[in-house]
């Protein structure tokens, strides 16, 4: 894809994202991270998450968006650029750390146990602190009744939209004070995408802050309040969703391709 965008954003373009970025929850400032020494698949990117906000990352396959939500997870080595949560370095810890911490995430496949009921699976996501087991599991029930009324029933026997439920309340089990959402409309039928979507807002409306990467673009913009479209590992245009939707360059480069009616 022709890229007619500068290599890098002027003086002001910085000072106003830095403003922007004052006292954010979640911050990722010119993270550079690869799978594989010297192969850097993030080039320089950030983001900012205040608290209360749901924030979504679009842009072509291959942009890195899933890359930069693994490094904020600690899953993949950030080699320069800093993470930090509520103003604390988190660039290098380890994801066991980073849930006590209060991050959570829901990665897009094999994101349950299988061969676990669902109240087995929410325990698994309380792990590191058992006794919060019935008061968080009451949260996650308020939020997806489903849960406590089949919470016997197998978790590999459910369909791919029950399973994404499923994840999503084991991720918020120990309380997370924002969320990393994997591409969680993947694979599903689009009223199924629908629902997640739905479950999203949710989450976010009942006090947690939340990072989705999307590859349903249009539908993504339309809920979160802050979007980042990515290209080549870094950012590429970052806005409101309605303006990143409206946006006449995001439409022809991105939306025509990535969004769905």
């Amino acid at each position: 894809m022709a890229d007619n965008r500068d290599e890098t954003p002027d003086a002001t373009e910085r000072d106003t994202h830095v403003d922007a970025a004052e006292g954010a929850l979640l911050r990722a400032d010119d993270v550079v991270a690869g799978y594989v020494p010297g192969v850097n698949i993030l080039n320089g990117a950030g983001l900012y998450c205040h608290e209360g906000e749901l924030v979504g990352i679009i842009g072509p396959n291959g942009a890195g968006k899933s890359t930069l939500l693994k490094a904020l997870f600690g899953l993949v080595k950030v080699s320069s650029g800093t993470v930090t949560l509520g103003g604390s370095d988190i660039t290098h810890k380890r994801p066991d750390a980073l849930v006590s911490a209060g991050v959570g995430f829901v990665p897009q496949n094999n994101n349950v146990f299988p061969s676990l009921t669902i109240k087995e699976n929410m325990q698994m996501g309380v792990y590191q602190s058992p006794k919060k087991f019935s008061e968080r599991f009451d949260f996650v029930a308020e939020l997806f009744p489903a849960l406590k009324d089949r919470a016997s029933q197998r978790a590999g026997s459910l369909s791919g939209g029950e399973r994404q439920m499923v994840a999503m309340g084991r991720a918020l089990m120990m309380e997370p004070s924002v969320l990393l959402l994997d591409e969680p409309s993947a694979g599903l039928s689009p009223v199924l995408q629908d629902e997640v979507f739905v479950q999203t807002r949710r989450i976010n409306r009942a006090g947690v802050s939340v990072v989705m990467v999307e590859q349903n673009a249009r539908r993504c913009l339309q809920i979160c309040d802050r979007g980042y479209v990515m290209d080549q590992g870094k950012n590429a245009y970052t806005g409101t969703g309605e303006e990143l939707i409206n946006d006449p360059k995001v439409i022809e480069l991105y939306l025509g391709t990535l969004a769905k009616a």
